[in-house]
Order: C-alpha cells, then sequence, then structure tokens
C-alpha cells in the first residue's frame, strides 16, 4: 500500500503528459500567496499609505457579506480549476505508462479520503473526536478532493465536449433549483442568507456543525456547482495537452476565459454572483478568469520563455498542500514578530501589524524555498 505522502524529485521523463508545465505551477503558486499570507498583507494597507489605489486593492481583498464579487472571491475556484488541470495531465500521464482505469479511480479515491481526513482535521483543530455533532466536516480541502475524484471519473468516461455540456448541465439544474423548489416558510427563489435553498437543505441533511450556524458554503449542494470548475479544469489541461501550434491553444484558452466572464456576468442579472452560495453565475465568472489568467501565464511563461520572474511563484506552487496546512499549523507571523519586531517598532503603530505581516510571509516563502532547493516536494 503507498504511503499517503510522497517525497519525490523532479520529474525527468519527457513523454508528452508528463511534461511539467512552468505556467501551471506558477499560477497555482500565485493563488497560494493570497492563502499564504500574501492577500492579509495587501488587506492590511488599506486605509494607511494614503493612497486610493492601494485602499481599492485592499477592499478586493476581503469577502462581500453577501452577493456580489471581489478578487479574493476567485482564490479558492482557482485553485478548483487548477486542481483540474493538473488532474487531465496526471491521468494522462498514467495512462502513457498502462495503469488501467480502475487502478488511477482507485489513486485517485483513497487521496479524496486522505483530504476529507485532513480537512476536517484543518476545520475543526484541536478536534474532540467523541463529539461528531460539533465537527465542521465541510472543508476546502475535502471539497478539492471530492471534486477531483468526480472529475477524474468523468474525464475518464466522457468526451471534451461531453464534459462541457455535463458542466453546463449541472450548473442551469442548479440554478433551477434554487429559483423554483420552494423552501418552507420562504417560498421558491429566495436568495436570502436565511430562505435559501443550500442553507435549509443544509440544516436538514448535512451532520455536523454549520459554520454560520445555519448555513456552510463547503456543506452538500454547493458541491455540485464546484465541482463544474474542476471540469472546467480538465477542459483546459486537455486543450495544453493537445498537438496544437501553442498560439492555437492560447488562443482557446482566451476563448474560453472570455465567453465564461462574458456568460457569468449575464447571468448575474437574474442570479447574482455570491460565493456563499456558488451561484452558477459565480461558477462561470471564475471560471473564465481561470482561462484568462491561465492562457496569460502561459504566453509569458512556456510560449514567450520568461520563467526567471515566475520562479518566486513556483517554490510556493510546488508545494502548495504543505503551505495550505502549514499556515494553519505553524503561527509564523508569531516568529515573524520574535525575529522582527525588535527592527519595526520604530515606524508608525499602525504599520506594525503589516510589517508582521510581510515578515511571516517572507518566513513562510524561505521554508518553502527550503523545500525547493531539496528536491523535496509532498503530494497526496
Amino acid at each position: 500500500m503507498e504511503a499517503p505522502f510522497i517525497i519525490s524529485h523532479l520529474q525527468t521523463d519527457k513523454t508528452p503528459s508528463s511534461i511539467r508545465l512552468a505556467s501551471i505551477d506558477a499560477l497555482r503558486g500565485f493563488d497560494m500567496l493570497m492563502i499564504s499570507g500574501g492577500g492579509a498583507f495587501i488587506y492590511l494597507l488599506g486605509g494607511k499609505t494614503g493612497l486610493p489605489f492601494i485602499d481599492s486593492v485592499s477592499a478586493q481583498f476581503e469577502h462581500p457579506e453577501w452577493h456580489g464579487f471581489t478578487f479574493f472571491d476567485f482564490i479558492f475556484p482557482l485553485f478548483l480549476f487548477l486542481a483540474g488541470t493538473s488532474l487531465a495531465f496526471s491521468i494522462k500521464g498514467g495512462l502513457s505508462k498502462g495503469l488501467k482505469d480502475s487502478e488511477l479511480i482507485s489513486k485517485i479515491f483513497k487521496r479524496m479520503l486522505i483530504l476529507i481526513t485532513l480537512g476536517i482535521l484543518d476545520k475543526n483543530a484541536p478536534i474532540d473526536i467523541f463529539d461528531p455533532a460539533h465537527i465542521r466536516y465541510g472543508s476546502v480541502l475535502g471539497r478539492i478532493g471530492l471534486a477531483t475524484f468526480i472529475g477524474a471519473i468523468l474525464y475518464l468516461n466522457f468526451s471534451f465536449t461531453q464534459r462541457i455540456y455535463i458542466s453546463l448541465i449541472t450548473l442551469i439544474t442548479y440554478y433551477l433549483c434554487l429559483i423554483f423548489i420552494p423552501v418552507p416558510e420562504y417560498g421558491a427563489g429566495n436568495l436570502t442568507f436565511e430562505g435559501n435553498l443550500v442553507g435549509w437543505f443544509d440544516r436538514n441533511f448535512m451532520p455536523g456543525k454549520l459554520k454560520q450556524g445555519t448555513y456552510d458554503e463547503l456543506a452538500l449542494l454547493t458541491q455540485f456547482p464546484a465541482i463544474c470548475l474542476t471540469i472546467f479544469g480538465t477542459i483546459a489541461g486537455d486543450i495544453l495537452l493537445r498537438n496544437y501550434a501553442s498560439l492555437q491553444k492560447l488562443k482557446y484558452l482566451f476563448l474560453f476565459g472570455i465567453t465564461g466572464v462574458i456568460a457569468g456576468l449575464v447571468w448575474n442579472l437574474i442570479f447574482p454572483i455570491n460565493k456563499h452560495l456558488w451561484s452558477s453565475s459565480f461558477i462561470m465568472l471564475t471560471s473564465g478568469m481561470a482561462f484568462t489568467f491561465l492562457a496569460v501565464f502561459y504566453w509569458i511563461i512556456d510560449i514567450k520563455g520568461y520563467k526567471k520572474w515566475s520562479f518566486f511563484f513556483r517554490v510556493i506552487g510546488v508545494n502548495s498542500l504543505v503551505i495550505y496546512l502549514a499556515v494553519r499549523f505553524i503561527n509564523f507571523n508569531y516568529s515573524s514578530e520574535l525575529l522582527f519586531s525588535g527592527i519595526y517598532k520604530y515606524a508608525p503603530e499602525s504599520w506594525h501589524e503589516v510589517y508582521n505581516a510581510l515578515g511571516g510571509f517572507v518566513l513562510v516563502w524561505l521554508f518553502l524555498y527550503f523545500l525547493y532547493r531539496n528536491k523535496i516536494f509532498i503530494k497526496v
């Protein structure tokens, strides 16, 4: 039986399905940068510089209370999308090495169980295993694990076009359910925090603790639209794996990106963009943005060959699971205070938290750089 964590070296085989695109690792690193301290640093700059532009950027790193969208809402959807992109490469690589479909599914199923377990630990630590009613079972890692498992099954059994149709049908069905299925005491089509179908379903069918008490955005119904992000990611992976010219691949990525963004904004007119509900308009918008970001990174790094600038992000991207859990269980900000407060204490007091957050992130990156230099890449 394989160990759950694999410590591996950089890939050296150069078959088409095993080549690791630097743009994918860099974009994943950019995404994890926002989770591992970069987003907090930018947010803390708000109201301190006296520059309206900086304040506007800072405001993009706080989630809206309900309807609406900020850049920070894009971070998790982008990770789900890239999980699908990497999944396409992994499955093609496995098939090229002679693995059977059943073997690949078995591996991904075990990975899903590990991620669900790690997700529960992440959301509940210190976890009281003797009080399951107060354990939160919905988690970021669990959602990634489930989405990649379902995505793998669909990838192995349905074509490129069929997977697009499956995603669109899922999103339309989700929209129709939230609009036409009546919620007791609230009726049909209620998209408020209190009266939406997702919250009612969670309260009645989701075991354990819900994040918001009567609702949890990582619970049951929202799994369906979220999986579509990973399916769209496999579409991007297929585009990159096909024997197209690089500029042709770029054109398709941009085409899907622009289409998704426009579809999300139009759908928003009748089904508001809402991360809490994982609304269909939110999925289309963020998947379109993900296609577009991937296209830009692919063009700059893999087509134009400008790779040196991306090293900073790639160091983060190749150990994304490590840093996601590390920032939860290691207090880098406390270490930053111990190491750097003797320097930044001379700055205005309102800036102390900014410099401390910056120091914490520097420690995070150095930790990941140590793993990178020693060619340690921990995966599930």
